[in-house]
């Protein structure tokens, strides 16, 4: 029996595909009527070869369509922007189903003429301070005097998962005050309501210093008014004072009790009593410091250093440190290697990590390889070591048209000897009054 969930995704996804291939043909015959570009787009062909944890093998076709129609109006001020994908399985099922999709986004815009007003209708991700969410509703966006600038949004969550409770109103919004060559301060809120009762309810700061020329600081902090506790703070300092020397620094800190809370993917579902089957424990908590150093001794040379302390309440501690070099050789041609450690509490945190990457362009070729060796203090599961090595090549056929191929090879404590392949032909096209289409 099909649970209603799932029955009404499918009835959003058939009712906005419906209203949006409508816009798409009012945008064709008022493009055509001023000359100008009246549709463009991208066409990705996925083919993907695997293999389970069970050594069945895996065959899933993707395909990702996106369409852009940028002036539905005289002036340029209405546009609409479309996407979606669907899979279908060649071998055995990758997921439960054999095949599925969905609209990714699908949405209407007005850019104003002044103080950056912008207003966004239909099926669209929303980024605005402690929101990140993607939503079918309303966007709205507008500056005004004296720095300060305003965004809201309304509308009804979007799920990644059918038998998730995303609720059925989400809103929120984020009022900042800037001054555009030093700084950037925001102030946010956002409220999920299901059955009217507030599943989700959060608010967070968010700055962007830039008090010298040297100097940047951004970072944000986020709470949760549930469960009554910070969900994250994550903030980063960069230094630099010459061209070819970047100083960086950064700490995090998240709570997952509060930051997965009320998660609309099982995915990231926590652990309790009453959930046997969640992967997080609540209890946990991630807290991260690090610092790096970027340094371009001659044009065509970079080296880093790095180092990051991780602290986690249950998971234990850890430090990872090392270094990288990057040269880039004329004709096309990077190379590079980084050596890094982990020194943790546990055996799976106790290796050390070897890297050797390449690329070259050749006129219309594009070649990369990466390897990397991972070698345990002690054995986990039996292994040593472990290897991963990837193989990509692409060819632009012809301007718009361009085809890519990936090779992934892996051997660690939990795969032995798999190889994994990716195929991908991608299409791009904008097709203007008087032809038929004509690649980019």
């Amino acid at each position: 029996m099909e649970n209603h969930d799932t029955r009404r995704s499918r009835l959003d996804f058939g009712m906005w595909f419906g209203v949006m291939v409508l816009f798409i043909f009012c945008a064709a015959d008022m493009a055509v009527a001023q000359d100008t570009s009246l549709l463009s787009g991208e066409s990705s062909t996925i083919f993907r070869t695997m293999q389970s944890t069970n050594n069945d093998t895996l065959a899933p076709a993707y395909e990702y369509l996106h369409f852009s129609a940028p002036n539905l109006d005289r002036n340029g001020r209405f546009s609409l922007d479309v996407g979606g994908w669907g899979r279908t399985d060649l071998g055995y099922r990758s997921t439960k189903d054999y095949h599925d999709g969905d609209l990714q986004y699908g949405y209407v815009s007005y850019r104003g003429p002044s103080n950056n007003l912008a207003a966004d209708l239909g099926r669209q991700f929303v980024t605005e301070g402690v929101a990140s969410e993607k939503l079918d509703g309303l966007y709205l966006r507008s500056d005004f005097k004296a720095g300060f600038g305003a965004a809201a949004f309304v509308g009804a969550p979007v799920v990644t998962e059918p038998n998730s409770g995303g609720g059925s109103l989400i809103y929120g919004g984020r009022l900042t005050n800037s001054m555009s060559k030093y700084y950037t301060i925001g102030i946010s809120a956002l409220k999920v309501n299901c059955d009217g009762v507030n599943s989700r309810e959060e608010e967070g700061v968010d700055i962007w210093f830039h008090p010298l020329t040297q100097i940047d600081i951004v970072g944000r902090s986020s709470y949760n008014s549930i469960t009554g506790g910070w969900m994250e703070h994550d903030y980063q300092l960069t230094y630099s004072p010459r061209n070819n020397l970047s100083i960086n620094a950064n700490t995090s800190d998240i709570k997952y009790r509060a930051y997965f809370f009320n998660m609309t993917t099982d995915v990231f579902s926590l652990y309790s009593a009453t959930n046997r089957t969640g992967l997080l424990d609540p209890n946990e908590r991630a807290q991260a410091t690090g610092a790096s150093v970027v340094y371009s001794p001659k044009k065509k040379l970079v080296l880093t250093a790095d180092y990051k302390n991780h602290h986690h309440a249950i998971a234990g501690d850890a430090n990872y440190f090392g270094g990288k070099a990057t040269v880039l050789l004329p004709e096309g041609f990077m190379t590079g290697l980084s050596i890094h450690r982990m020194d943790g509490s546990t055996d799976k945190l106790r290796y050390s990590e070897y890297r050797v990457f390449t690329s070259k362009k050749i006129k219309r070729f594009d070649f990369t390889g990466d390897y990397i060796e991972t070698s345990y203090d002690n054995q986990i599961n039996g292994v040593n070591n472990s290897h991963t090595l990837v193989g990509a090549v692409s060819y632009q056929i012809k301007s718009g048209l361009k085809f890519s191929a990936d090779i992934d090879y892996y051997r660690n404590p939990y795969y032995d000897n798999n190889v994994a392949g990716l195929f991908k032909i991608t299409y791009a096209f904008d097709a203007r009054r008087g032809t038929e289409g004509s690649a980019k």
